[in-house]
């Protein structure tokens, strides 16, 4: 079942990639954490990513029957961002910290959506992630829409579980160690996605 493999490829990349602890995470999760429109900010992200997504899959796999050489310059640099951010997700392993919520007053709907665009849009990470390596990944599968659908579907199951379990989640989300298991576990998910750019062209 080819579109089975496509949805389940675009879940695991999906994931892999938007789990990785960053500022509009960590933002997600303040505002969890806090209660302050935190639906609508998870909301505003998912929208975002699907629109990214559908841009990156699509948009991308027309490219690259124009221009194949662009899906090896997209590999190759994706291979190395996701390389360096692993490194970088182990360094902050080794170190310690933990995500408390700031009380602060309770903000207008408006400045909060829009602080959440700004997180998301002008944050060059998620153009990379979803355009880029969801795109270059997406654009060799059999069925590209269904392993969009599937990246969108992770993107909707991760944001939805940091707004909404944050609150009840807030003292194992405040502990250093937590953060070491998850930035462990984004490391280990960035270098299977980077086997998996590499391996169609290490193959050839």
């Amino acid at each position: 079942m080819p579109g089975f493999g496509s949805f389940t490829n675009g879940l695991f990349v999906g994931a892999s990639l938007i789990i990785a602890i960053g500022a509009q995470n960590a933002f997600v999760l303040a505002q969890g954490l806090r209660r302050e429109h935190h639906v609508a900010v998870a909301l505003v992200c998912m929208t975002c990513d699907a629109l990214l997504i559908a841009a990156g899959v699509f948009g991308l796999a027309s490219l690259l029957q124009m221009y194949p050489l662009a899906l090896d310059v997209a590999r190759w640099g994706g291979v190395a961002f996701l390389v360096g951010y692993a490194v970088l997700a182990l360094r902050r392993a080794a170190g310690s910290g933990g995500l408390r919520a700031v009380d602060a007053p309770r903000r207008p709907l408006g400045s909060v959506l829009l602080t959440t665009l700004a997180v998301t849009l002008l944050n060059p990470h998620v153009y990379i992630d979803t355009v880029v390596l969801v795109g270059s990944i997406g654009a060799q599968q059999p069925t590209p829409g269904i392993f969009a659908l599937g990246a969108v579907s992770a993107s909707i199951l991760w944001f939805g579980l940091l707004a909404i379990g944050a609150a009840r989640l807030a003292p194992l989300l405040a502990r250093p160690l937590t953060w070491r298991l998850i930035d462990v576990g984004v490391a280990l998910m960035m270098l299977s996605v980077a086997w998996m750019l590499a391996r169609p062209a290490l193959s050839t």
